[in-house]
Formats: C-alpha cells, structure tokens, sequence
C-alpha cells in the first residue's frame, strides 16, 4: 500500500531527480526519492545496532560453540 505525500525540496534537487529520471538512473521521482527514504531506513537501523554493540559488546552465547568448532573441526579435500 502507498499514500501519496508532498514535499517542497529545493530547485537543484528537483533538478538532480529529472536528471536522473531522464538518464534512465530511476523510473520516476517518487521511485529516486523512496529509494534515497529506504537507504536512510537502513543506515539508522545499522547506527542503532552500532550502539547495541558498543553498549553490550560483541559477545553471545554462541560464542563458546564457535570456539570449540574452531578447535575440534577438521576440513577435507
């Protein structure tokens, strides 16, 4: 399901998603302007996991499985 919303950006980014729709770089401006909203999603989902980490460390409780596959695995051709 979409909703249609509108926006005001400035003149040289209305500019940047003509050009782009244009070039053939996305099929429209909505689709140029969703996929630059998604790529935001993204990075501040990665930045809330980097707290994550920095806050409760890399450590999990597959951890000590990891470490005796590592020693007790063994790899033929």
């Amino acid at each position: 399901m979409t909703q249609q919303i509108a926006i005001r950006l400035p003149n040289d980014m209305v500019a940047f998603l003509d050009k782009s729709v244009a070039a053939g770089n996305a099929p429209s401006r909505a689709a140029l302007v969703a996929r630059a909203v998604e790529r935001e999603m993204r990075r501040q989902v990665a930045e809330r996991d980097a707290a994550i980490l920095r806050e409760r460390g890399t450590a999990d409780d597959l951890d000590e499985l990891v470490a005796w596959s590592v020693a007790h695995a063994t790899v033929e051709d």
